[in-house]
């Protein structure tokens, strides 16, 4: 596949993974870009939704039992029953052996990373999964950062590497791909945008 057409074949559920990586109280309690309250709602929507659609998650902390501390209780909550995290101790998540066997076991073309910090955390992966073949996609707003100037830096770094950049609604939005599809509602409930919880009730209003 050339280079641009990656960013023109559209995200599925049989083509798409997810990675998490390193959403944990003590790196949140620093991220300056985006409210906590934000981030920990979009990154639990992209992992319900995900999960709605039977899109795999990979998920991964660091130094969770020293410096970091455990994954935000309200993901933990979100993932499927069983979900393995992996506790690792390199900064690029894809230099655990673990981690990158567990995206691979996916079976997976597309990857989707979310993860604190934004422009370490994700972008690490991503940039080595591209370089491995993969498709990466960095899900902005499910992750965050220390500042806006780093902000700013990864996600400049991120565009110049050939990651796709999006929202974390709009990735599991074009995977799902058809309103009418049985898991829908589920996937919009995970979603959890409160102006389409408005239209809505419109609709319900005047069908009333």
């Amino acid at each position: 596949m050339s280079e641009r057409s990656k960013f023109l074949e559209p995200l599925t559920r049989e083509n798409a993974a997810v990675v998490l990586v390193d959403h944990q109280v003590g790196l949140l309690s620093g991220v300056r870009d985006i409210t906590v309250d934000e981030l920990k709602h979009n990154v639990t929507a992209l992992a319900r939704a995900a999960t709605a659609l039977g899109i795999p998650l990979v998920v991964t902390t660091t130094a969770a039992d020293s410096m970091w501390g455990p994954t935000a209780p309200e993901l933990v909550e979100a993932l499927p029953a069983g979900q393995r995290i992996i506790d690792r101790s390199t900064v690029n998540a894809w230099h655990d052996n673990r981690v990158r066997e567990a995206i691979e076991a996916t079976g997976r073309q597309k990857l989707i990373f979310a993860g604190v910090s934004l422009e370490v955390c994700a972008a690490l992966p991503a940039y080595a999964a591209t370089a491995a073949g993969y498709d990466a996609y960095v899900a902005v707003d499910a992750s965050g950062t220390f500042s806006q100037t780093k902000r700013q830096a990864g996600l400049l770094r991120m565009q110049q590497a050939g990651v796709i950049v999006s929202d974390y609604a709009t990735l599991m939005v074009e995977a799902l791909a058809d309103n009418a599809a049985p898991e829908s509602g589920a996937v919009y409930a995970a979603l959890d945008m409160p102006f389409a919880v408005l239209v809505g009730q419109i609709s319900a209003a005047r069908q009333a």
